[in-house]
């Protein structure tokens, strides 16, 4: 079977619901939006309806830098999804935003696998994985 022939599939898209409709709609336009609690000032991820630090509910996004450490990663060697198959291996990792040190699921780009280490400077960039959603994923600080 010829490279052309290879059956494609599409990729998992996450689906956004009321509470994380900013997050895809601020990936969208290149922004990297978090939940803050208006009453504590606490950072929230992923979304939710209550702050887990006072019990408010009076959450908002707001707007974080983008600038983050890489707290810890995995390398994925296998695919979990035909989408995958040929985009291995990639590195699913959790990274530390400097906002409060909240912590963001993610994956590392444009890095050699080799080159990763703990505590390494990130930021984030954003990926359109399909016409309506747009991943936020992060590389190395240069």
């Amino acid at each position: 079977m010829s490279e052309s022939d290879k059956p494609t599939f599409p990729p998992p898209v996450p689906v956004p619901d009321p509470l994380t409709q900013f997050f895809w709609d601020a990936a969208a336009e290149g922004k990297l939006m978090i939940q803050r609690c208006n009453d504590c000032g606490q950072h929230i991820h992923p979304p939710r309806p209550i702050c887990r630090k006072c019990l408010s509910t009076d959450l908002a996004p707001v707007e974080v830098s983008g600038r983050a450490t890489l707290y810890a990663w995995t390398v994925a060697e296998q695919a979990f999804h035909p989408y995958f198959a040929d985009k291995l291996p990639y590195v699913y990792a959790t990274v530390e935003l400097h906002e409060q040190r909240t912590k963001l699921i993610t994956n590392i780009v444009d890095c050699s696998i080799d080159d990763l280490r703990a505590d390494m400077p990130v930021e984030v960039v954003f990926e359109p994985l399909t016409d309506t959603v747009t991943l936020p994923k992060f590389r190395p600080t240069s």
